[in-house]
């Protein structure tokens, strides 16, 4: 099977099931999961689908977006969305909302915690899409990304968070902490997010 018959028959079973492990694509199609990835590439650029941990979920209409949430502005302070700082909280029946930054990404993932299903966000160095709940943070550095403040970035590996701590200063967090610190913070002075441009 050629790639664009693959990517072709990945549409129809995405536009059919919403969601998908990459594992299930790979024995379906009768590729390696390598494959697969390689074929999701046009697709997520094309906007059809988003990565989750694991696999992929149809990105919904345009119609259906609007029933659910706005995702061109944050869902936790109603700031413009940018994809590079961007951070995805999905819910039942493809319901996605995003917010601006790791910042309000994870105090939103925070209010909602029972319901979200899956979180991504992108990695600040490499900019992949990364499960949130695996990532590593680094919060007070002293680069300014023009994001809420304090600021979060989030990292894959927690070897590159450390490397650009010594580099830019900041403390790494782990998922919990970092959500804890972040609301910590933001309790402890009863303020609203703020950007420095």
């Amino acid at each position: 099977m050629l790639p664009v018959e693959r990517r072709n028959h990945i549409k129809e079973l995405i536009k059919e099931k919403r969601n998908m492990k990459i594992s299930d694509l790979s024995n379906e199609l009768e590729v390696s999961e390598m494959t697969i990835h390689r074929d999701l590439k046009p697709l997520i650029e094309e906007g059809l689908i988003v990565k989750t941990f694991g696999g992929i979920s149809l990105v919904q209409d345009k119609p259906e977006k609007a029933s659910f949430s706005n995702l061109e502005e944050c869902a936790y302070c109603s700031r413009k969305i940018y994809e590079r700082l961007s951070y995805r909280l999905i819910f039942p029946n493809n319901k996605i909302e995003m917010a601006c930054c790791c910042h309000c990404g994870l105090l939103r993932h925070r209010q909602q915690e029972e319901e979200v299903i899956q979180a991504i966000c992108t990695d600040f160095l490499r900019q992949t899409v990364i499960s949130a709940n695996l990532a590593w943070y680094v919060m007070d550095t002293s680069i300014n990304m023009g994001c809420c403040q304090p600021q979060l970035l989030a990292f894959e590996m927690q070897e590159h968070a450390q490397k650009f701590v010594k580099g830019f200063g900041g403390k790494v967090y782990t998922f919990n902490e970092a959500m804890e610190a972040i609301f910590q913070v933001m309790s402890g002075k009863n303020q609203n997010c703020s950007k420095n441009h």
